[in-house]
């Protein structure tokens, strides 16, 4: 999962300036999917939409920086119960703790090894050039662009376990091409026309690209890539401010719940099982979860209900007409509902507009007047979702029927006491520095 990534940054969607060979042959030989969205529309809450197959709302996941409720399930959890090795390598950004990228610490209640991560090489946000990650706790510098260093990592997981006898279940969470943007002179070497902000951008997008090939080879090397299903997709929206724009056209940018701040760019490759093909079915990340558990038949106990995604099995073999379940977005004071071609969006409190996505990509049109049959019926499914999602978040899914400790308040990690001891030796790394002069303007 790419950090950042917006739906039009890809070469099979023609970008101006961007090429990304690797994600091209990926999409040639895999399920393309048109309409693919992240969970929310910022990072931390897709990240537990992936892992839950739930709206991050349930999950007290709110926006970046908000910890993952140890009365969730997971993903990992259920795979590694189902006998899978499981590993974790890059961003995690589920412990409760804002700021740059820092080594998750051993001692940290929220780690990815307390979530069903049996190996990790972790860092609790974005992580840029020659990143300082924590193994298990043992932190260890790494040098190179970060989505090489971690790809490297994850290959060497493969390869220590595809002789044994568990399979593997294996997530990447790159920091590309999150801001602050540092790339590798060769890979913004071909963006000297651009102006310096964009062309750190699109170089880190070009190391991502490279690094998605490596792993495409290392499978292939390995004879496992037929039978490995491999899934690519990015945790929001593209960014504003970047030159060509990031979005591919679509309305909005990371942070908004217009299509250009949800719909990413994916791809699902499985040479033993998907044809190549496109689809313009909607999917989200919240159906990661709901399809493998179909496809290797864990039972119904494996998740906390109620469930948001759906499984895409029948999807992977065969074009669906219709989406039987809405997918619903809530983030800080904005929501958005989108049932098939269809979306209801909440850009403010009180304010519905509808649109045609079929006919109006764009959301240029709002049709709560000319179609109020529609507006009504999909408002009211939405405020009723809206009121299930309260009780989630007030814990009333959880077998106790309340929450069993509370959430964490949200901090920077270099204000937790645990990080003090650090701090003089990295005061002048290159994210810690881009992030205090970049919030702070000192």
């Amino acid at each position: 999962m790419a950090d950042d990534m917006g739906w039009g940054q890809t070469g099979y969607r023609q970008h101006p300036v961007l090429k990304t060979p690797n994600l091209d042959d990926m999409a040639q030989h895999g399920l393309r999917f048109e309409r693919f969205y992240a969970g929310c529309c910022v990072c931390s809450p897709t990240r537990a939409s992936v892992l839950t197959g739930r709206s991050p709302d349930r999950c007290g996941v709110l926006s970046h920086g908000y910890a993952l409720r140890h009365q969730e399930k997971t993903i990992a959890q259920a795979l590694k119960d189902a006998g899978y090795v499981t590993g974790h390598f890059g961003k995690w950004h589920l412990n409760g703790l804002k700021g740059p990228g820092a080594p998750v610490l051993k001692d940290d209640a929220y780690s990815p090894g307390n979530f069903g991560f049996d190996e990790w090489l972790s860092v609790t946000n974005f992580y840029d050039q020659s990143p300082l990650m924590s193994r298990e706790g043992t932190f260890e510098q790494k040098e190179g662009d970060s989505s090489d260093v971690v790809v490297a990592e994850a290959i060497k997981f493969l390869q220590k376990h595809k002789d044994g006898d568990q399979p593997m279940f294996t997530v990447i969470w790159y920091g590309t091409p999150h801001s602050p943007f540092k790339a590798l002179a060769q890979d913004k070497a071909p963006f000297a026309d651009l102006n310096e902000k964009s062309a750190e951008h699109y170089g880190e997008l070009v190391a991502m690209d490279r690094s998605v090939g490596t792993l495409r080879a290392a499978l292939r090397d390995m004879q496992i890539a037929d039978n490995t299903l491999l899934v690519f997709c990015s945790d929001n929206g593209g960014l504003p401010g970047i030159q060509p724009e990031t979005v591919g056209g679509l309305r909005g940018n990371k942070g908004n719940v217009y299509e250009g701040g949800l719909r990413v760019p994916a791809i699902i490759e499985w040479p033993d099982h998907v044809a190549p093909r496109i689809t313009n079915y909607p999917a989200c990340t919240m159906d990661l979860f709901p399809t493998v558990a179909d496809l290797l038949g864990l039972p119904a106990d494996v998740f906390v209900q109620p469930l948001d995604g759906i499984s895409l099995k029948s999807l992977l073999t065969q074009e669906l007409a219709t989406r039987e379940q809405a997918i619903p977005f809530r983030f800080q004071k904005q929501a958005a509902w989108i049932d098939n071609d269809y979306k209801l969006v909440r850009p403010k409190p009180r304010t519905f507009e509808l649109y045609n996505l079929s006919s109006d990509p764009h959301e240029e049109h709002d049709l709560a007047k000319q179609e109020p049959k529609r507006f009504a019926q999909m408002k009211k499914a939405f405020l009723a979702w809206n009121d299930a999602a309260n009780e989630s978040f007030a814990g009333k899914d959880y077998a106790e029927g309340k929450l069993t400790e509370p959430d964490p308040e949200p901090e920077f990690w270099f204000a937790d006491p645990r990080y003090a001891p650090y701090l003089p030796a990295w005061k002048d790394r290159w994210e810690f520095k881009s992030y205090i002069e970049r919030v702070t303007n000192k």
